[in-house]
This record gives C-alpha cells, sequence and structure tokens, in this order.
C-alpha cells in the first residue's frame, strides 16, 4: 500500500491537476498490470480530497465509468481514516495553508510528498521553507519528497528563474527534482471530463506525458 501526498502550503500551484492525473496513472497502471475489463469492480486507487474546495471530488464525479476506476477517499485533514476496503494505493490533495496539527495527521500517513510549485518568487521561498520544515519535523524526516514544477511557461525569464532554483534546491537541501510540467490546455480540457493524461490516446498529450516520466519513475520506485 502506498500513500501519495500532493503538498505545498501555497494555494494556485496546481495541486488538484497533479493529484487527479497521478491518481490517473496509478490507476491505469494497475488496470494494466491486472489486465482489468471495465466490468471489473475492484479500485485498487483512491482519491483523498480534504482541500475545501473539493476538486478533487468534483473530477471523480464526471469520470466516465469506462475508464479505469478511481475511489473516493472521504476522509479529514485532522483525522485520516483507515484506507477503504481494496484500495492499494491512494493519492491525498491536500489544502493551501496547511500546517500544525492538520499537517501533522497528513504526513503520518504518506509513504511519499510531491510538492508542486509555480515559476514565482514567492511561491519559491514559501517551498523551500516548507521542505526544509519537513525535514526537521523528526516523524516526517525519513518520507521521500521530490519536486516538481508545474503550470510553467515555456521559454520564459520566469520558467529560467524557476529551473535555477529547482538546481540550487537540489544542491542544498538534497531534494529529487523532476522537471518541469508546461502550462497547457490539456489538462483544463481532460479536468472537464474527468479524466487524465492517461484515459486519451497518446498522441494527443505525447509531450506531457514525456514531462510526466520522471515523476511516474519516482512514483514506481516509491
Amino acid at each position: 500500500m502506498s500513500v501519495y501526498v500532493v503538498a505545498n502550503p501555497k494555494g494556485g500551484v496546481g495541486k488538484s491537476t497533479l493529484s487527479t492525473n497521478l491518481a490517473g496513472y496509478l490507476a491505469r497502471r494497475e488496470a494494466d498490470r491486472a489486465n482489468a475489463s471495465p466490468d471489473d469492480d475492484r479500485t485498487p486507487v483512491v482519491l483523498a480530497d480534504v482541500d475545501r474546495q473539493e476538486s478533487g471530488a468534483l473530477w471523480l464525479s464526471l469520470r466516465p465509468p469506462e475508464l479505469p476506476r478511481i475511489g473516493l477517499w472521504t476522509t479529514d485533514a485532522e483525522a485520516l481514516g483507515k484506507l477503504p476496503k481494496g484500495a492499494r494505493h491512494a493519492v491525498i490533495d491536500t489544502p493551501a495553508g496547511l500546517q500544525g496539527k492538520r499537517l501533522d495527521a497528513v504526513m503520518k500517513a504518506a509513504d511519499a510528498i510531491v510538492v508542486p510549485l509555480q515559476a514565482s518568487v514567492f511561491d519559491i521561498y514559501a517551498t523551500r521553507e516548507f521542505i526544509v520544515e519537513l525535514r526537521q519535523r523528526r516523524r516526517h524526516a525519513e518520507v521521500p519528497i521530490a519536486v516538481i514544477g508545474n503550470r510553467v511557461r515555456e521559454h520564459t525569464h520566469a520558467a529560467e528563474q524557476l529551473e535555477q532554483f529547482l538546481a540550487r534546491l537540489h544542491e542544498q537541501i538534497d531534494v529529487p527534482v523532476l522537471g518541469l510540467l508546461r502550462d497547457t490546455h490539456n489538462y483544463v480540457h481532460l479536468a472537464a471530463h474527468g479524466s487524465s493524461l492517461w484515459d486519451v490516446a497518446p498522441g494527443r498529450v505525447a509531450r506531457d506525458l514525456e514531462q510526466w516520466a520522471p515523476l511516474c519513475d519516482w512514483v514506481d520506485r516509491h
């Protein structure tokens, strides 16, 4: 069983988009491994939505039944319950401003943490402090953490600054950097139909799948 937490104290960095697509990847991977049919009633992957906006729950409500099944883990950030029966993997989409007891409760359940951030000086420094805080908390120190740039507008000065920051972050606090995910309408269109990058023809989203490859490899190892 693996629980992946997508977290960043800053809002608007694309946590829900990352969470839903990560859940979509895990669901597709599990379906392929089991050679599952559309009639298979197993739900090995669940999405926990502890964000008040409930973006993950909305996405699941839009998800077509013929796609690999993803369940909703109904829980609360302050008191995470047991995983639903049959679930082998969970993705937790967290809210902005996660701290204190709520942070401890979510991170206590985590087997791995993915931290998305945007090309903003405020996001950059807040993210660094967040990772340092996690490392300093004894109970979270051994949980694998990785960082990924999200909603990046390619070939811009901001994107260059973000790449430089990520390189320094890797050197200073030895955290894996999993590359950059571009800002594209593909994510908007897919979300509107409860879908992920792994639910459509690969040719439609080839560039995005390529950018996701390092994150998927990291998830497979954790």
